[in-house]
Order: structure tokens, then C-alpha cells, then sequence
């Protein structure tokens, strides 16, 4: 029952479509208008400057790390336990009924996910494989996926527990799933310095 009413939390806190809001109320505009149409952060950003754009984005995340922080700290679920709370707010934002259950890519809910399962660390190695693979090539789709082997890599050195493992793969197939119109396109490669 505890695992299943956190879950329900998490779905609920996941779906709120902030960016769109935000972008009615701050911007009067319909944030899916611009850019890639995607009801997210960063087409907030596009819409209503970098005030909206971060605003939402903070909010984004916190309703990834809200409630699988208070299923850890007021339900006290750990392991298998935690994993259904930990998918809820990424099926809740990519899958809103706000929006006729179509969302956002769950990618900063993502960082919000992973900061309240493992603090700083996934996030930070998530973020810095961001970094590095948007230096050699352009395909914001790819980036992402990119970059979840080496946080795999990086949980499977540590020592991870295999729940966390199957958490990361959920995550990534969701990921996928989000981004799948743009993985149509191969990864496009910035050529080095030098080369023509």
C-alpha cells in the first residue's frame, strides 16, 4: 500500500506541466508553438526568456526528487521498494493527463530522480557526460542517450545494488521512448579542429 500511494504521488507531482504554465502565465504563450513543440523546459526557455525557462526547469526537477525523497525519508522504502516511486514523476511528466497523456522528455525530472536516490553523484556524472558529448556532436537525442551507458559504467564500478541498475534502465528505455524522433537522425559529429 505505502509503495503504491508514493507511486500515485509521484505519477501526480510528475505530470504538472510547470513549463506550460509558467509559459501561459508568464509569457501568454502556448510553449508547444515554439521550438521542437516539446512542453518542457527549455521551450519555455525559448518562449519566455531564461527567467521562465530556469524557473521551470527548478521546478521540473523538484518534482522528480520530491517524492521518491519522502518515500525514502517518511515511508522508509529502499531497494525493489523504490523503484515504482522513482519511475512514477518520469511516467507522470512524459505521460500527463494535464496534457491528453502527451509530456514532456523527462530529462530534468530525470536529475530530480537520481538526485534523491543518490544525492549528487549520478546527477553530476549524467551532467558531465551531457558536457562532453555536446562537444563532439550535435544531436541533443543522442546526448542523452549517450550518456547513460557511462552512468551505468559508473554505478556498476561502485558498487550499485541491482535495483538501482534496473531503476537506470527503465529510465533509459523511457528516455528512448521521448526521444525517439529525433534518434531517427544518426548522431551528427563535430569535426575536429583542423579537419575539413
Amino acid at each position: 500500500m505505502t509503495v503504491a500511494l508514493f507511486s500515485l504521488l509521484g505519477f501526480a507531482l510528475g505530470s504538472l506541466p510547470f513549463s506550460v504554465w509558467l509559459g501561459r502565465m508568464g509569457a501568454k504563450a502556448d510553449i508547444r508553438r515554439h521550438g521542437n513543440g516539446n512542453p518542457g523546459a527549455t521551450n519555455a526557455w525559448r518562449a519566455g526568456g531564461w527567467r521562465i525557462g530556469l524557473f521551470a526547469l527548478v521546478l521540473d526537477v523538484i518534482k522528480g526528487a520530491v517524492p521518491v525523497a519522502l518515500a525514502r525519508s517518511a515511508g522508509n522504502l529502499w531497494g525493489w521498494a523504490l523503484l515504482p516511486v522513482a519511475i512514477a514523476p518520469l511516467l507522470g511528466h512524459a505521460f500527463s493527463p494535464w496534457l491528453s497523456f502527451h509530456g514532456g522528455k523527462a530529462v530534468a525530472s530525470t536529475f530530480g530522480v537520481w538526485s534523491a536516490l543518490t544525492y549528487w553523484e549520478v546527477p553530476t556524472v549524467l551532467g558531465l557526460s551531457f558536457a562532453v558529448l555536446r562537444t563532439v556532436q550535435k544531436v541533443d537525442a543522442w546526448t542523452v542517450v549517450l550518456s547513460f551507458p557511462v552512468v551505468a559504467l559508473f554505478l556498476a564500478l561502485r558498487g550499485a545494488e541491482p535495483w538501482l541498475l534496473a531503476a537506470l534502465g527503465a529510465n533509459f528505455a523511457l528516455l528512448v521512448w521521448t526521444h525517439r524522433r529525433e534518434l531517427r537522425l544518426p548522431p551528427r559529429w563535430r569535426p575536429r579542429k583542423g579537419s575539413t
